[in-house]
């Protein structure tokens, strides 16, 4: 039984995250931890989880994490992971780290996008981008796996079967995506607001947004060339989903037949990733509260 802890359980990705190892067999979670006046019980700060867990969440101490836990997720804000992660893996702890800190290989690169040089180059190149579709293997051998953005979880999933077989042309990719507000996390700005999302719809961040350079990362290690896609983030007014819509230009004409293959094959022993039937477009309301990515194809 693998002991696990989370770091910032008190956030949106917390709460899911203890949702989902709470009912997994092979799991304990031993230790919860955020940024607390006093320690408190967690089904006071979710009081849906009530009659599930005990467990209280306290402020960090890596004695504690050290102590109870043989692997740590780390549910923490960009920039802050890279602070703690050096510490735990001297430790000899396992890492699952939620925010970018270790998705992007070129430190370089996550300078330009996250405005902060990476303070843990050292531990960088452990990390393996936690995206079981490409990396499974990868992952179940690493003690560090990087989990990947949510735009990227969709846009990658939507786009890599049409590259790895050469039907795709890599150049002029189009990923025009919208997310529900939960993805921002629990900011409370005008922005996020309800009077200014309910009944509203807006684009944020065309080609600036940071997940941009992670997308193009992944697939040009796919395609093995170099991937630029033109990335438009929308905001909906519902708390959780991302829906894509990507365009990709394809080499040669191709029938719908042909690519519903390609697809269905890519996926076949992927337990999470549904190729949806002819004329079924996915919808929200499909995968919201799962963990499924439903894929739907149309050939122009």
């Amino acid at each position: 039984m693998l002991r696990v802890g989370i770091i910032g359980a008190r956030g949106y990705t917390g709460e899911e995250l203890i949702r989902l190892l709470l009912k997994h067999p092979d799991v304990r979670l031993a230790y919860l931890a955020a940024t607390l006046d006093k320690a408190m019980p967690i089904d006071e700060v979710f009081p849906s989880l009530k009659g599930l867990t005990d467990l209280k969440c306290e402020n960090f101490s890596y004695a504690k994490a050290s102590e109870k836990c043989d692997l740590l997720f780390l549910a923490l804000p960009h920039t802050v992971s890279m602070e703690v992660v050096p510490k735990l893996a001297k430790m000899g702890k396992k890492i699952i780290d939620l925010s970018a800190d270790y998705r992007l290989k070129n430190h370089g690169v996550y300078k330009q996008w996250y405005h902060k040089a990476h303070k843990d180059k050292k531990n960088l190149k452990k990390f393996v981008y936690g995206l079981p579709e490409l990396y499974r293997e990868k992952i179940k051998k690493s003690n560090f796996v990087a989990n990947p953005g949510c735009y990227p979880t969709a846009s990658i999933l939507g786009i890599v079967p049409a590259l790895v077989s050469g039907l795709a042309d890599p150049e002029g990719i189009i990923i025009d995506a919208k997310s529900g507000v939960s993805g921002a996390g629990k900011k409370t700005t005008l922005d996020f607001s309800f009077c200014e999302l309910n009944g509203n719809f807006k684009g944020y961040k065309f080609n600036v947004h940071q997940h941009s350079p992670e997308i193009n990362q992944e697939l040009s290690k796919v395609s093995l060339s170099k991937v630029n896609v033109v990335f438009c983030p929308h905001l909906l007014p519902v708390k959780c989903g991302i829906y894509a819509t990507i365009y990709i230009r394809l080499k040669s004409h191709v029938s719908i037949d042909k690519m519903e293959d390609i697809y269905k094959k890519f996926y076949k022993l992927e337990p999470f990733v549904r190729v949806r039937a002819r004329g079924r477009l996915p919808e929200l309301k499909d995968v919201v509260g799962t963990n499924y990515c439903d894929i739907g194809l149309v050939c122009d």
